[in-house]
């Protein structure tokens, strides 16, 4: 399964490819150089097949990641249990809503695309879901990198969503930052922990 929107990405590749495949076959093109440019359309379809891959994953418990990739930071920042994960080229890209929410609203804010990782990167350009939940407002937010610099947003304000959902993407990995009242929650996860959008557990509800 792949991403929305991945097709205007493989569909002309995959077009080219065949077209300069049949040209080779043909004798249309010399033999060698047109094999090396298959090839590397070859390779430029299979990167394009794994970075929009988007595979169905059954969800898990508690709250569960947004994206995919490394735990960053788990911190707690005015009331708020913050979980940083950060996402690079291989992981897949496709965000998932962490707990069942509606979307109150929606906005795009800040400046800049300073590498993820930097304490500083939370000001870059960065799309905020500010999210309605039985436990009180909760805020997902994408930021953008040095590479990563599109957000794909696949939902707006008054979307119902269920927990793992498919709420947005970034075009290239990045950050994902996951807000969370702290006094209902306490983490699950270290800084370093590989997670996986929709099935690992972060955070679980404090007893």
């Amino acid at each position: 399964m792949f991403a929305p929107g991945a097709g205007r990405f493989l569909g002309p590749v995959a077009a080219v490819l065949v077209l300069f495949a049949a040209l080779v076959a043909g004798g249309w093109v010399e033999r060698v150089p047109g094999l090396v440019v298959v090839a590397l359309l070859l390779a430029l379809f299979a990167f394009l097949a794994v970075f929009f891959r988007d595979p169905e994953r059954p969800v898990g418990p508690g709250v569960v990641s947004a994206a995919d990739g490394r735990v960053r930071s788990v911190e707690q920042v005015d009331g708020r249990l913050v979980v940083s994960v950060f996402m690079n080229v291989t992981n897949v890209h496709v965000n998932r809503t962490p707990v069942d929410a509606r979307v109150d609203a929606t906005r795009v804010a800040g400046a800049g695309h300073r590498a993820a990782y930097r304490p500083d990167a939370g000001e870059n350009v960065r799309r905020h879901y500010a999210l309605a939940t039985e436990y009180g407002p909760v805020e997902v937010v994408q930021i953008t990198g040095v590479l990563a610099r599109r957000l794909v947003p696949f939902v707006g304000p008054g979307r119902i969503l269920r927990k793992g959902e498919r709420f947005g993407m970034i075009i290239l990995g990045s950050r994902v930052d996951v807000h969370l009242p702290a006094d209902r929650f306490r983490p699950v996860v270290n800084v370093g922990d590989r997670v996986r959008a929709g099935a690992t557990s972060i955070a679980v509800e404090r007893s």
